[in-house]
């Protein structure tokens, strides 16, 4: 009875605030995310709860395992001894092996089976949610190509689709996650929550959209996900996804080298002039959505500051804070944070993504730039459902 009184509480709660967003509330279609919602929770007890949904999990978290034994090659080459002595551990072992994962991600690419599966879980995906072909494939191929990369299968689209299209698609990609950088998570959190969060953020997203922001679709939308194909070479495919994964481990390197710092001097300049850190005062912003999602009293303002970092600096920083306070949490506690931390979530987001579509076309990257701080908020809200759902479901 706890745990359900805590869900519909939190339901609650985040439906309060998806409305308060929401400028078009006759466009909600009920049927649909009930619908959605229902379809998650199944979900959800699936992975969690059933024999067969661990064991899926544990095989999922035995084939990045080996990934990570095979990608383990490469760093040794390069970087030596260093990886075996456990120098620059979260680099050489958490960040390098992005760019081997990603490219495997080009060899499904060149083989059709990643527009494949884009294409008929998309479509699946779509009877559920009741939303178009466009936004479903977008969930799908966010998850499988990345955050930015996924825009570039839609370059056609992009120019002609309405403003709440674009909106849908933007918050989808914050919402998510990218398979290339699971195997990063799984280094850091229990496989089965990261797994768990990559599933239930596609279906929390529908429902969380359906709320904020309501619109028709056009049933006979034309829609083909096979101009992911190119009539590129093997090598060269393997190739563009080999930088692409440089170049979204720099990134997160890049962004960790300057992130943490930079909130440790503002947690400093807080605590000097008003006694009480940054990092602190967030976290009073999210202690109702954590007290809501039933944190025990004496772990809410931990659970909060770490929802809290995550906003304001990125995923993984917030997932070593969890770390490092985990022995302090109830499992239950770290099964709901855990969920919450895997997504783009956050405020870089909203330029990597803003940039991605610029580049496409200028006039619709300018349009997701406006929803910048709309953006966070859905997705937060995303983050939270998925959370509400781990809690709900959750079993000892």
């Amino acid at each position: 009875m706890f745990h359900i009184f805590h869900f519909i509480l939190s339901l609650t709660l985040i439906i309060i605030l998806s409305m308060l967003a929401n400028k078009n509330y006759k466009k909600i279609r009920i049927r649909f995310i009930i619908q959605t919602l229902f379809v998650e929770i199944l979900l959800a007890n699936f992975l969690l709860n059933s024999k067969t949904g661990l064991i899926s999990i544990k095989f999922f978290s035995s084939f990045f395992d080996k990934l990570l034994e095979f990608s383990s090659e490469g760093t040794e080459f390069i970087f030596g001894n260093m990886n075996k002595q456990n120098l620059a551990f979260f680099f050489l072992n958490i960040l390098c092996p992005i760019i081997f994962i990603s490219s495997i991600i080009g060899i499904l690419q060149y083989i059709r089976l990643l527009p494949f599966l884009i294409f008929i879980i998309g479509t699946i995906l779509s009877k559920i949610n009741g939303m178009g072909k466009l936004e479903s494939f977008n969930a799908i191929s966010t998850l499988m190509l990345g955050q930015s990369e996924n825009f570039i299968i839609y370059k056609d689209k992009i120019t002609k689709i309405t403003k709440k299209q674009i909106f849908t698609i933007s918050a989808t990609a914050m919402s998510t996650t990218s398979m290339s950088i699971i195997n990063s998570y799984m280094s850091i959190l229990s496989p089965k929550y990261v797994i768990t969060a990559l599933i239930l953020n596609m279906f929390s997203t529908f429902v969380i959209l359906s709320l904020l922001n309501p619109y028709e679709t056009y049933k006979k939308e034309s829609l083909t996900i096979y101009n992911i194909c190119t009539k590129k070479s093997f090598f060269e495919i393997i190739g563009e996804h080999i930088l692409i994964g440089c170049k979204i481990t720099m990134i997160v390197a890049a962004m960790l080298i300057a992130f943490i710092p930079l909130i440790s001097a503002i947690n400093t300049i807080f605590n000097t002039i008003f006694g009480i850190s940054f990092q602190n005062i967030l976290g009073y912003i999210f202690f109702p959505i954590a007290w809501s999602l039933g944190i025990p009293k004496t772990e809410i303002f931990q659970v909060s500051s770490i929802m809290a970092t995550k906003l304001i600096s990125n995923e993984f920083i917030a997932m070593i804070d969890l770390q490092k306070i985990s022995h302090n949490l109830s499992p239950r506690s770290i099964a709901i944070l855990s969920v919450f931390l895997v997504s783009f979530s956050n405020f870089s987001s909203i330029g990597i993504i803003s940039g991605a579509i610029k580049a496409l076309n200028k006039k619709q990257g300018e349009i997701v730039s406006k929803y910048g701080f709309k953006l966070i908020y859905s997705s937060t809200l995303v983050s939270v459902l998925s959370s509400a759902i781990t809690g709900l479901i959750y079993s000892t």
